[in-house]
């Protein structure tokens, strides 16, 4: 079960953040507070619930994991469009930042399924 919840939000993850994301949220989300941005944020907080079904949380324990996350992955992205929108793909520290970007995502991602897990 562990592994299918893990896969979830891998499959979330690549859909939110390189198939539904559209060019007016690239564009925008280094506005501070812009709603393309929140609205990315937003995406990834209702595709991550089917993971917490699985896992079978508690509403609230779900409900504060997802606050949670929204404010990482909002943050996370800010900064990094931020720093990368004057980046090159050809630059080296654009690749640097942009897995930075992804390993804070991951990492959330485990962080909550452990969260969740150490609670029920």
């Amino acid at each position: 079960m562990l592994l299918l919840v893990l896969f979830v939000f891998q499959v979330k993850h690549f859909l939110c953040d390189f198939v539904f994301q559209t060019e007016y949220q690239i564009q925008n989300k280094s506005i501070y507070g812009h709603s393309a941005g929140l609205r990315h944020a937003g995406l990834h907080i209702v595709g991550s619930i089917p993971a917490f079904l699985l896992l079978s949380a508690p509403v609230g324990l779900m409900a504060v994991c997802l606050v949670g996350e929204f404010a990482v992955h909002y943050h996370m992205d800010w900064l990094k469009a931020r720093y990368d929108g004057s980046k090159l793909p050809s630059d080296h520290s654009y690749w640097v930042v942009f897995g930075i970007d992804q390993f804070v995502h991951q990492t959330t991602y485990l962080a909550m399924v452990f969260i969740v897990l150490s609670a029920t």
